[in-house]
């Protein structure tokens, strides 16, 4: 009888301490669990926020900097675009049959790439117009010139010409007259020989060629490794008249070069 209690009792005590341990966690691990769970659950809702609130910031900058940057006639200042147009044939090739880089044709030295419109730093561009861009044939025609490439004609007014706040064909009577403004030294029109020249001479041959010019209103342009002469960009006010330079014509970043390579002038045939 006593060792049936016994036996009784001892069965008893298990299954109490059976179903304690099923029913009711400890206390440290309760805390343990839901503790390590929160931290877990606030990290993943830390790290969406932070992305959450990167790509927004994002897609804000970008949108309002459109809106400030990109309409039309809300700029600074114009640039003038000139190209080499030997380096320029050279780095393409006959890849585009490109008229300006045709052994038959006209030679070409500086060509009018284009007028952009500048900010002081940064620049609009594709601007939004009442009409649709497009470029008729009449105003192409009179500026092949100076600017001979069709598809560039196109292409400028529609990326730069279109911020200007004039339409196509006043975008191209205002880049022509620009064009005309700057005078071109000698040495520099028909160059059948290769020139190797530095920065200095170069800008001292332009303002020797143009009275009222300064250094601090143009800046060159050139390819590293192979120290070709790409472009130089004339700085102009709204009003048409020579001015410094802002931002974007870093003179250090566009070119570094002590020496430059002007490829010759193609020869007719």
């Amino acid at each position: 009888m006593v060792i049936a209690t016994r036996h009784l009792a001892l069965l008893t005590a298990l299954c109490a301490f059976l179903l304690s341990g099923f029913i009711v966690e400890p206390a440290h691990a309760q805390r343990g669990s839901y503790g390590n769970d929160q931290r877990q659950t606030q990290k993943k809702r830390s790290y969406k926020k932070k992305t959450y609130k990167k790509r927004n910031y994002k897609r804000s900058r970008n949108s309002s900097s459109n809106r400030r940057s990109n309409v039309a006639g809300e700029f600074d200042y114009y640039a003038m675009v000139l190209s080499w147009s030997p380096s320029y044939c050279l780095s393409v090739g006959n890849k585009r049959r490109d008229p300006q880089c045709d052994q038959r044709g006209k030679r070409f030295s500086f060509v009018l790439h284009g007028v952009w419109p500048q900010h002081e730093r940064g620049w609009p561009q594709n601007c939004r117009t009442r009409q649709r861009p497009f470029v008729e044939n009449a105003t192409i025609r009179s500026m092949l010139d100076i600017m001979p490439s069709k598809r560039l004609i196109i292409h400028e007014y529609k990326k730069h010409g279109t911020c200007s706040g004039f339409g196509p064909k006043g975008y191209f009577e205002l880049s022509r007259r620009l064009y005309s403004k700057v005078k071109i030294p000698a040495r520099y029109t028909d160059t059948r020989n290769a020139l190797f020249v530095t920065p200095e001479r170069l800008t001292a041959d332009f303002i020797e060629a143009n009275p009222g010019l300064k250094a601090s209103h143009f800046a060159i342009s050139c390819r590293r490794g192979n120290k070709r002469l790409r472009e130089i960009r004339f700085c102009f006010a709204r009003d048409g008249s020579f001015r410094d330079c802002g931002r974007n014509e870093n003179r250090r970043k566009m070119c570094s070069e002590r020496k430059l390579f002007l490829p010759p002038v193609r020869v007719s045939r």
